[in-house]
């Protein structure tokens, strides 16, 4: 049986709100210029007007770009392992972090160990000086927050970039998607160090999800003792109930996911995930102000459409490099804390329900989903009527107003 097919573990099922956390040397700089959502921007336009911070290293190498001109007024071109040696961590508050994340009705979070620019925010084994222990902070950046995600009573889960590496490679920046898969590190040598990163993860934070990026090396593609199946097997017999996503160009996944308007397909399998920034980037952004940030409504409108189809949002914020929650997205995520935890106790056992089952007047917009006890809808206005055609009781919940 293919680890396709495994069923969802009940805490998976269960979950509808995950934390992404992009934080690294690209939240030194912290500028990408933005515009637009992924998938919405013609992929012949969107490398070199990359609205992802958290691409910066290669944005800045694509001649002519806004982010390269940038660099070069702001940093004189400098390598960009600058960001890294400047990069000091001094006010990450982790607890602090978690307590947010908890009070908003997170189920999961999940934070970068190690971006597509190669750096690892934790001892990775083989990485020498490209680590957060060895400069710049100088410490293991990810168990303080794995230990305080868990005393909130949280699952915990780790990214990591299996599919690009930009600080093992020599290639030339990516501005195509058609080049990101060309220009990938794809050899054994690449493999083994990824092979070796992962099982780190795995034995050291006991991650609850591991979230690859990208693809992973052709050369762990084939049958063998240290192959991605045999690092997925070690991972299963380690968390047994572990989960891993769709993003390992290799037909090992658990769930689907989508990114902002990209791969919106995968939005129908069981326990699909959608992921994307409280703005369009997900590493912080200094440019994105508040009207470039979800607004509390916005954001329960985005969360009740994902768990009315079926899904869950893993919603991202980017800390800054001090390792504070930018005040324009903490607002956000106080501003609809209340108004998810009244949501969340709504959303266990749910089922995806056929629009027909019900009837709704007074409504422009509405969502709803099956639950064991009746029916949850989601109205755009408090005066809603919502009614069950056969009769099942029915909770109905406003947006934010």
């Amino acid at each position: 049986m293919t680890a396709s097919r495994r069923p969802l573990p009940r805490w998976a099922r269960d979950a509808s709100l995950g934390i992404f956390v992009h934080w690294g040397a690209y939240s030194v700089p912290a500028w990408a210029e933005p515009t637009g959502a992924l998938g919405a921007v013609p992929d012949d336009e969107w490398f070199a007007h990359n609205a992802y911070a958290e691409w910066y290293a290669n944005t800045i190498r694509i001649e002519g770009s806004p982010a390269a001109e940038h660099h070069a007024r702001e940093y004189g071109g400098a390598p960009y392992e600058r960001f890294l040696d400047d990069w000091r961590a001094e006010a990450y508050d982790p607890a602090d972090w978690a307590r947010l994340f908890r009070a908003v009705g997170a189920d999961y979070v999940v934070p970068t160990t190690k971006h597509h620019d190669g750096i690892a925010l934790w001892d990775a084994p083989g990485s020498g000086d490209l680590t957060t222990v060895a400069r710049g902070p100088r410490r293991d950046l990810i168990a303080p927050l794995a230990d305080a995600v868990r005393a909130e009573g949280l699952r915990f889960g780790v990214y990591y970039s299996g599919g690009l590496d930009w600080a093992v490679t020599d290639f030339p920046p990516h501005r195509s998607s058609a080049d990101v898969e060309a220009l990938r590190p794809t050899d054994a040598a690449y493999h083994a160090y990824a092979f070796g990163h992962v099982a780190d993860l795995v034995d050291r934070y006991r991650p609850d999800l591991i979230w690859n990026d990208i693809d992973w090396p052709d050369a762990g593609k084939v049958p063998g003792p240290r192959s991605i199946a045999s690092l997925l097997a070690h991972y299963r017999a380690v968390v047994p109930e572990g989960i891993v996503n769709d993003r390992w160009g290799a037909d090992v996944w658990d769930y689907r996911t989508s990114e902002y308007d990209h791969g919106t397909s995968n939005e129908a399998d069981a326990g699909w995930e959608h992921c994307r920034g409280l703005g369009f980037s997900f590493g912080y952004n200094r440019v994105e102000d508040e009207s470039l940030t979800l607004s509390p409504r916005e954001l329960a409108r985005l969360y009740a459409d994902v768990v009315s189809r079926g899904g869950r949002l893993l919603l991202n914020v980017g800390p800054t490099a001090a390792g504070e929650i930018p005040p324009v997205q903490r607002r956000t995520l106080e501003g609809v804390a209340s108004w998810m935890t009244a949501i969340k106790p709504h959303t266990i056992g749910r089922r995806v329900l056929d629009r027909g089952e019900l009837e709704v007047t007074d409504a422009a917009w509405w969502r709803a989903w099956a639950t064991p006890d009746g029916v949850v809808a989601i109205t755009d206005r408090p005066g809603a009527s919502v009614r069950a055609r056969d009769g099942r009781p029915v909770i109905t919940i406003a947006l934010l107003a």
